[in-house]
């Protein structure tokens, strides 16, 4: 261990280390699975793959708790791959490069992937610490939990024989999580037309960017500007007073990922040129007003570019402006059930130009309520199928039900305030876990999720507060031998 010396759990940030040096983008698992299954020889432990590439690793119970409930410890391998426009990194081949920054943990211009790199590292160390006391043990490390819930999907009954599972996926320590929202995407398909350039036009580019982005679920309450609607509202608000026609108009990445950064290419006719930079100077003041609390780092950008050879309609352009303007984005309900907690959201999370003359629009939406998930999820095609969108729907996951009474939580709940002197906070969570997909699949199965603090998830902006990886790791450990002496 080079980077990380001297920080503890030293198990833990070791094998954090090396989980950084080997890329694990979503859909790409075979280096980090590879990796698992070699660890889990070195170490005599016995491992198995599934079809979808799951990778479940044992060890036998600690001689003379055999009698102790089984426990499975559950992170996933893949991480969000978000760069800075300015970071040059290849996430199929490249490792991540992480350093210290006072108190915590960061990467250098792209994601860190402690969601879930970290929860990884901790199932490991377990496994390989002989001075643990714990039961049967199996740790399952999924598949593809970024992008689509594909390794959760997939899971057969049976795989593991477990009947307490902690989850160790969640972003902020001194909280456990015992329930989750549901999601779906929405994704839109809108063919274009184009045309031939107009005489006497000038061509400018806009740019918004600087804004920290974040976790659609986790950070949707949190006040974070979204480059699309940000770029949107001033394309719209230029095409009202002047008209204007768009060349290209690109902002966000992931479904999952609230946008960071935007652009477009417009053009105009000559004699707004002055006009035109007035109006953008006045609309940037506007914007670090808005902004200046919440997204202290936005920049907006003009400048002059080639004028492009082709550039939409005029027709689909004002189609386009307005649907983007239309769409509803951020949190849509607040939960009555739960006072403070989101009940529904939405994310306009990606446009892009892409073949066939085709622009893709990407949404996310979230509930803890299936039927309210579904009608913001229709809230967002009706809008696009007003200008002949293809509008799809993706298969969606489930909420995961909270129980209050569960005996895991109530154990995890006397081993903190043992540890640390006060209660921790038990609540549910926006952002999506796989736990209910597990519920699905094993009828009874006991869940909590944990884990330390994390802030900037799903963008270059994540980070790990090193303090809390320890106090974590003490309540995961903690909790393993309580079971072992309850049985």
């Amino acid at each position: 261990m080079e980077i990380f010396k001297g920080l503890q759990p030293e198990l833990v940030w070791s094998y954090f280390e090396e989980i950084c040096k080997i890329p694990r983008p979503s859909k790409k698992e075979e280096k980090i699975a590879a990796w698992l299954m070699e660890f889990a020889k070195k170490h005599q432990l016995e491992a198995r793959q599934d079809e979808a590439g799951n990778v479940l690793i044992t060890k036998p119970a600690t001689p003379g708790k055999e009698q102790t409930p089984g426990v499975v410890l559950q992170a996933h391998m893949d991480m969000v791959c978000e760069k800075n426009a300015d970071t040059v990194h290849d996430f199929d081949k490249d490792p991540i490069k992480p350093y210290i920054d006072g108190e915590w943990v960061k990467a250098k211009g792209t994601t860190l992937g402690a969601d879930d790199g970290i929860g990884i590292a901790a199932a490991l160390a377990v496994l390989t610490d002989e001075n643990i006391q714990h039961g049967p043990l199996e740790c399952l490390f999924t598949v593809d939990e970024e992008t689509g819930l594909t390794g959760a999907f997939a899971l057969q009954p049976g795989f593991f024989q477990g009947k307490i599972l902690l989850n160790l996926d969640s972003e902020d320590e001194g909280e456990i999580f015992i329930g989750c929202a549901g999601g779906i995407d929405t994704v839109i398909r809108l063919p274009y037309r184009k045309m031939v350039l107009p005489a006497h036009k000038f061509a400018v580019q806009v740019k918004v960017k600087g804004l920290q982005g974040g976790h659609s679920g986790d950070d949707i309450n949190k006040g974070r500007g979204n480059a699309i609607k940000i770029l949107n509202r001033f394309l719209w608000d230029l095409n009202e007073r002047y008209g204007l026609l768009v060349a290209s108009l690109e902002g966000g990445n992931l479904r999952n990922a609230i946008a960071r950064e935007a652009n477009a290419v417009i053009v105009f006719d000559e004699v707004l040129k002055e006009n035109i930079r007035v109006d953008f100077n006045m609309y940037a003041a506007e914007m670090e007003e808005v902004w200046k609390i919440t997204e202290p780092g936005l920049q907006l950008e003009l400048e002059s570019v080639d004028l492009p050879g082709e550039v939409l309609t005029q027709e689909f352009t004002n189609k386009l402006l307005n649907a983007l303007y239309a769409c509803p984005h951020g949190v849509f309900t607040m939960s009555y059930r739960m006072p403070g907690m989101v009940e529904t959201s939405t994310n306009l999370a990606a446009v892009k130009f892409i073949e066939n003359d085709t622009i893709l629009i990407t949404t996310s939406q979230r509930s803890d309520v299936d039927s309210e998930k579904m009608n913001i999820a229709h809230m967002v095609a009706a809008v696009f199928r007003l200008i002949g969108a293809e509008v799809e729907h993706g298969e969606g996951y489930p909420g995961w039900a909270p129980n209050p009474e569960s005996a895991i939580l109530k154990i995890a709940v006397e081993s903190y305030k043992q540890l640390f002197g006060y209660e921790p906070v038990v609540r549910s969570i926006h952002a999506g876990l796989e736990c209910g997909l597990f519920l699905e699949k094993y009828p009874g199965m006991d869940m909590i999720s944990f884990g330390p603090t994390l802030r900037g998830v799903h963008s270059p902006d994540e980070k790990v507060d090193i303090e809390t990886v320890g106090k974590w790791w003490k309540h995961l450990v903690d909790i393993l031998e309580r079971l072992t002496k309850e049985a």
